[in-house]
């Protein structure tokens, strides 16, 4: 007989009785992990890579509005968003609606056969961004839309110039994990496995405040050189408009010196939008935040709050690159994630959820504040915006990250009816705090005071 694993990557499998919680918002009835996820939990252990045991052991169920179930009569407050994915929130009912027409009709899959569906969103996305970028194209994941970004920037980079072929982006960046995507990410232990250097690619220090405190944008400059390349060799900038390690947020005054600089030496300007976009940060897309606007919207995950679903958005003349055929993919505008994204946006604009993440900012950051405050030697900083936000828990006295610590808070939290994905960040010490933007304020409120239980029982 096998033993049974007694942990799905750094959590405990061992069910372990925890006090019953009912509330209007979450409500845990059984130990934790309920006894009869863990079988499943060993099915899972047994035929997935252990890469796929990295998040808290919660067998999901039903997801609606801002809550996980299981079946076992647990519920969640979730501020996962399923990694910032379900901005409308679970399961919308018009989400939900809009999917099922398309499968009653059939129609499952199209390839690059146009359907209406494809138009109709292609004109809405193009509706959100700048008035010039009027070109969409849609894939499946961040990951390739990232990768499609990458290839128009360098084929308009080299259509002038053989040498114009560098891509800039930050150091702790996260664009994906594919091949392109990771050589432009900024996190150098996720490039590990590549084992050659792409000189093509080249990251700069990130202005956050907080680990880098120059905020200059004679430092973009310098690294650049420093780096030994030149502006004319430059094809694009890309930068997500957040660093989801974080978050952390461009200063204004450096974001326009970056749209000049790009403008002055013929570099195009790409915002990853992946995480940020759709309402996440109190606007449509976050660089509007900035006063900026790029040449090339990469966005994904909250464009339909559930199936897969990813775009490139740019100016015409760049997007138009590429003649027919050359460009394409074979899930592109998949009928099912095309009627969910339009209903997402649907949803998104009827009930107002960006200027809703906008007004409980407040909310956010005082939750946050009073975490800092409590525990001011075990927080680095705290950063959010919208309903977006982090904690980064450090070892007292430093800037080190505590990965430990924040994994005993997740862990704590969850067994209390509080769901976060598992820390992120350099050094995995960062509580990211992403709920549906429908979450109503006492839920949110509820959340932190989990929250605030959590890190007490850790620290004990």
């Amino acid at each position: 007989m096998t033993e049974r694993p007694s942990s799905y990557g750094r959590y405990s499998l061992e069910p372990l009785a925890v006090p019953q919680v009912e509330t209007p918002h979450r409500k845990i009835v059984t130990p934790q992990p309920a006894p009869g996820a863990v079988e499943v939990f060993e099915r899972l252990k047994a035929v997935e890579p252990p890469s796929m045991s990295c998040q808290p052991p919660v067998l999901w169920e039903r997801a609606t509005g801002y809550n996980v179930e299981d079946r076992f009569g647990n519920r969640w407050i979730d501020w996962s968003s399923c990694v910032l994915v379900a901005n409308a929130g679970h399961g919308h009912p018009a989400v939900c609606d809009r999917v099922r027409e398309v499968l009653e009709r059939p129609l499952l899959a199209s390839y690059v056969f146009a359907h209406e569906g494809r138009a109709e969103l292609c004109e809405r996305l193009a509706a959100l961004a700048p008035r010039e970028l009027d070109k969409v194209f849609l894939l499946t994941t961040g990951s390739e839309a990232v990768e499609c970004a990458i290839k128009i920037m360098r084929a308009n980079g080299r259509k002038d110039d053989p040498e114009r072929k560098v891509v800039v982006s930050f150091c702790g960046g996260f664009h994906g994990r594919t091949l392109g995507s990771q050589y432009a990410g900024g996190i150098e232990p996720l490039k590990d496995w590549i084992g050659v250097e792409d000189v093509s690619f080249v990251q700069v220090p990130f202005p956050d405040g907080y680990l880098v405190e120059d905020l200059s944008f004679e430092l973009f400059e310098s690294s650049l050189a420093g780096a030994g390349v030149r502006p004319s060799q430059v094809a694009g900038v890309l930068s997500e408009s957040y660093l989801g390690i974080g978050p952390d947020f461009f200063p204004t005054d450096y974001a326009r010196s970056l749209r000049q600089w790009c403008d002055r030496h013929g570099a195009l300007l790409c915002f990853d939008e992946v995480q940020s976009g759709f309402g996440r940060t109190g606007r449509n897309f976050c660089f509007e935040h900035y006063g900026v606007e790029p040449d090339l919207i990469v966005c994904g995950k909250g464009i339909s709050s559930s199936l897969p679903l990813a775009a490139v958005i740019g100016r015409g003349g760049v997007m138009s690159i590429f003649p027919p055929g050359s460009m394409t993919s074979t899930h592109s505008a998949a009928p099912l994630g095309v009627a969910a994204g339009l209903a997402s946006l649907d949803v998104l604009d009827a009930e107002g959820l960006p200027a809703r993440a906008a007004a409980l900012e407040e909310v956010l950051l005082a939750g946050m504040s009073s975490v800092e405050s409590r525990w001011a030697g075990h927080v680095g900083c705290t950063r959010g915006k919208g309903l977006v936000g982090g904690i980064r828990l450090v070892a007292p006295g430093t800037l080190e990250p505590d990965s430990d610590l924040a994994f005993a808070v997740t862990e704590a939290a969850y067994r209390k009816g509080l769901l976060l994905f598992s820390p992120v960040g350099l050094g995995g010490g960062c509580l990211k705090i992403a709920p549906p933007l429908c979450i109503p304020r006492d839920a949110l409120e509820e959340g932190f005071s989990v929250l605030e239980e959590s890190i007490e029982e850790a620290l004990r």
